[in-house]
């Protein structure tokens, strides 16, 4: 059969695809060829892939432990500010790391407001660094990522069915049994595999909260491997290691996900006739409660500490700052030259290769593909010189699958519903991009745009391998303050790379939506 006519030509979003392609498994392709396969790993390397493993699993499994009364809590009440607790709960995929460690560590170091808590009751300090800390790192960051995959579950399953067994007078324990457990059977596996592999290669966590050559990740002896050792053979193969973890985990989050539904319903209000007792409200009120407190907590904590020395930052910081502004102007530039296309490419029926393509990044860490790079790049320039370019594109690459996700179905959407009308007017290629294409996606350009500036600024992992003494991104910088103990100037730093970040994310996607129609 032959393809219908489009308005749009395929051909940049093809070469935006396979430029994106060439450059990962290129990457990847260079640590391969590096690795010294009959070298093998020593008593530490092993050390770190089974702390990897292990930290991975015990976040994965805490964080969907607790989504499980929050997202039942949620799904089963109404009350003010539900909405607004569930956009909180997208804040952490947008808050940098560095920053939400500084959060943790305040509420719940040696010094923060717990420690001194249990001090006042003649108890020790808690002892954050570690694997403990790591973990408790990673469910701060994770607890909402399940929560919403689970709560979505939930709202998925037809109200007509609690209506049915209410009718037929199933008690709370029945209609757990018959319709909630199944569901999470179905739900559970796939949020577990998706928090599992985002730990397996969590990089930031670990370097600020491991504890030593005990408490070290994969991509930790990889940095250390790099920077430290400047060990290329073995920072390569660990990488190799990594690869084949975190595909594995993948393939499983995929095959996870790939579960029937909980059928269709008429859309009705759901009603739950099993939680109108006194102690299922006072429960999910205190489960909520509790949820809300610890995601708060933390960010509370960055604005009491870090206001006080916001005004008296030093130079290195404002530095960092507008280094950090660069890399993701830069870095959201690349990402719109690259995603465009490709979603306009998706949209005149090249779906399969530009979207797997556009996949590939979440294939590989940044730390991973930034170590190929540096391979690629060490025997023809000075790596070091090229941070800034470096990182940009490698935060791009990686903010690329979000954006696609973003743009892809708008794009669709609008082509099929203007594309013959543009084809009549004679109005193909350039002209059908920029008066309808691009002008009808602006709040999703915006909105990956936004996402893209604000992963960006907060990033600490490819600035972690490139970087000199004499540059620095503002995590980074920050990273270096905790290190030198100037915690009070690191919790000021910390507020403005929040500030940063929050600032960027709103801008460019209000931007986008503002006279759009939406």
């Amino acid at each position: 059969m032959a393809r219908r006519a489009q308005p749009l030509g395929a051909a940049p979003g093809l070469g935006a695809a396979a430029f994106v392609a060439a450059l990962i498994l290129g990457a990847l392709a260079a640590v391969a060829l590096r690795a010294e396969a009959g070298r093998g790993l020593g008593p530490s390397d092993w050390a770190a892939v089974r702390f990897t493993l292990v930290q991975a699993a015990l976040s994965a499994g805490f964080s969907v432990a607790l989504a499980v009364p929050v997202a039942r809590a949620l799904a089963r009440r109404r009350f003010s500010g539900r909405r607004a607790l569930i956009a909180l709960m997208g804040a952490p995929f947008i808050l940098p790391v560095i920053v939400a460690v500084l959060g943790l560590l305040a509420v719940f170091g040696r010094t923060g407001w717990v420690s001194t808590a249990l001090g006042w009751a003649g108890l020790p300090p808690l002892q954050i660094y570690g694997l403990h800390g790591v973990v408790l790192a990673h469910v701060f960051f994770n607890l909402p990522l399940a929560t919403r995959l689970i709560l979505q579950g939930w709202q998925e399953i037809p109200a007509e069915r609690f209506r049915l067994a209410a009718h037929l007078g199933a008690g709370p324990g029945a209609m757990r049994r018959l319709l909630e457990y199944p569901m999470l059977m179905r739900v559970a596996p796939g949020a577990l595999a998706v928090v599992f592999a985002i730990c397996l290669t969590s990089f930031a966590v670990a370097l600020t909260l491991g504890g030593g050559p005990r408490a070290t990740t994969i991509e930790l002896a990889i940095y250390q491997a790099f920077r430290f050792d400047f060990d290329l053979g073995r920072a390569a193969l660990l990488s190799c290691i990594q690869i084949a973890l975190t595909g594995l985990a993948a393939l499983a989050a995929l095959r996870a996900a790939r579960t029937e539904g909980a059928g269709g319903g008429l859309d009705r209000a759901l009603r739950r006739w099993d939680a109108q007792g006194r102690a299922a409200k006072l429960l999910d009120a205190g489960v909520i409660a509790l949820a809300a407190v610890f995601l708060i907590l933390p960010l509370a904590a960055i604005v009491s500490a870090g206001a006080p020395a916001l005004v008296a930052l030093p130079a290195s910081v404002w530095r960092a700052a507008l280094f950090s502004g660069g890399v993701a102007v830069v870095s959201t530039c690349l990402l719109l030259a690259l995603a465009l296309p490709m979603a306009a490419a998706v949209a005149a029926g090249r779906r399969a290769g530009v979207e797997l393509a556009g996949l590939l990044g979440l294939a590989a860490s940044p730390l991973v593909i930034g170590t190929g790079l540096f391979i690629v790049l060490y025997p023809l320039a000075d790596p070091f010189a090229l941070a800034l370019p470096v990182t940009a594109l490698v935060n791009a690459l990686m903010a690329l699958p979000f954006a696609l996700r973003i743009l892809v179905p708008r794009a669709v959407q609008v082509v099929d519903r203007y594309g013959r009308l543009g084809l009549a007017l004679d109005m193909a290629g350039w002209p059908f991009v920029r008066r309808v294409l691009l002008a009808r996606m602006r709040p999703q350009i915006g909105f990956a745009a936004g996402l893209a500036a604000a992963l960006s600024m907060g990033d600490l992992g490819v600035i972690a391998l490139f970087a000199d003494a004499e540059q620095a991104t503002l995590p980074l910088q920050i990273y270096r303050l905790m290190g030198a103990y100037r915690m009070q100037a690191a919790s000021g730093a910390a507020l403005l790379l929040l500030l940063l970040s929050v600032a960027a994310f709103w801008i460019l996607d209000r931007g986008g939506r503002g006279h759009a129609e939406i």
